[in-house]
Order: structure tokens, then sequence, then C-alpha cells
């Protein structure tokens, strides 16, 4: 730990955990904040797939606030001081452009994806054909999502062009990383699930956290070739 932070929490076992929490619960609660508007209308709407538009609408400031977390949690791991807020801050005010310039065409993406699997039945009589383009737009959804959390990661920690972010994003599609956030994925949606969207607010901090290691092999990879 840095000297400001073992004289703000001393040293030892309890001193470390200590920190870990008080990073833990900074970076949720700047997550929170930043996304709030979003989080204000999801709680507001019925859940209904008519609501895909609006629910879409909602993420748009989850992006860029899960990408100041990612972004904040690599920075606090590597410089361990007590000045999580402070990367959050510089994470969203460096990332959260580069995130919408991507995020809001997925978010459209997945919208049209799900209002199309769910009408499905009635625009496919046939049952053969019926299953074949089912299955044809959940694999679609499947690799926007999976290539949607590896562009999150590239964008939070890498100066990128949009379109070098998403090539990379596509190049790691197939690899290990991808059963990771797939991982990840499964988990968000069974908090959810069994829980609300609420539960899995409030473990935003910890979220971007895994994603952040789930990525580590990615990330290690573009340090090594594609950085200076």
């Amino acid at each position: 730990m840095t000297v400001t932070a073992r004289r703000e929490f001393g040293d030892g076992v309890l001193a470390r955990g200590a920190a870990a929490v008080h990073r833990v619960l900074v970076i949720e609660l700047g997550l929170l904040v930043a996304a709030a508007p979003g989080l204000v209308l999801l709680a507001a709407l019925v859940p209904d797939v008519s609501n895909a538009p609006l629910v879409a609408l909602a993420l748009v400031p989850v992006g860029p606030a899960l990408s100041a977390a990612v972004f904040a949690w690599r920075a606090s791991l590597r410089e361990p001081g007590l000045e999580p807020l402070r990367h959050f801050v510089r994470g969203y005010r460096a990332n959260a452009l580069d995130v919408l310039r991507w995020e809001v065409p997925v978010l459209a993406l997945l919208t049209v994806l799900v209002t199309n699997l769910t009408h499905l039945d009635a625009a496919v009589a046939h049952p053969v054909a019926r299953a074949a383009v089912q299955g044809v737009l959940l694999l679609l959804l499947v690799a926007t999502v999976l290539w949607s959390a590896h562009v999150l990661v590239l964008t939070s920690l890498f100066t990128l062009r949009t379109r070098d972010a998403a090539l990379l994003g596509l190049h790691h599609l197939g690899r290990r990383v991808s059963l990771g956030a797939a991982s990840l994925a499964v988990l968000a949606g069974g908090v959810v699930a069994l829980t609300s969207d609420w539960v899995l607010a409030l473990l935003g901090s910890l979220f971007a956290l895994l994603l952040l290691h789930n990525a580590g092999p990615m990330t290690a990879e573009i340090e090594e070739h594609h950085t200076a």
C-alpha cells in the first residue's frame, strides 16, 4: 500500500481488507450516480417486450458508467492508494464518448434482435424455418453480447479508434476470454431473474472487477503486441 493508504488505514490484513471495502463502495457509488438516469427509467418500466426500446434507452448511461468502473479498478490495482473516486471520474471523462460510439448502435441491434425473437411465431409459419431463424437470431444475440463485453474493456483501458476496438473485440470472440464473459452474462442474468435488476446494479462494482479480471489475457496480449 502507499504511504497515504497506510496513514488512513494502517497496515496488516485488516487494513488491506478495509482498503478493499473502501474501493468497492466508492467505485459502486460512482457507478450508481453515473448510471442513475437509466436506472430510474428501468425502475419505472413494466417488464414487457414492448418496452424493449425504452430498456435500450435506459441502458445507454450504464455503458460509460461500467467503463469508468473498469478503468477505476485497473488504476486502483496498479496504484493501490485510496483514490478510487478520482480514478472513476478520470475514466468517465476519458472514455464516455468512445463507449457511446459503439454502445448506442449495439443497443439498437439488440433491441431489433429481441423484438424479432419474441414475434417469430407470427413472422415465420413453417416450424423448421422458424427454428432455423431462431437459431441464427440467438447466435447473433449471444455473439453481440460477448463482443460488447470485450469492446467495453478495450475502450475502457486503451486509447483506440472505434474500428480498431471493434476488430480486436471480434478477434477475441472465439477465445477463452469469451467463455468467461459468457459465464458473467449468465451470472448477471441469474441475479436479475432470482432477485431484481437493482441487486445487479448494487453489485456493479464487483461485476466490473470480474469483467476486468476475466479480460486479463486479452489486455495483456494487446499491451504486448498492439501498444507502444
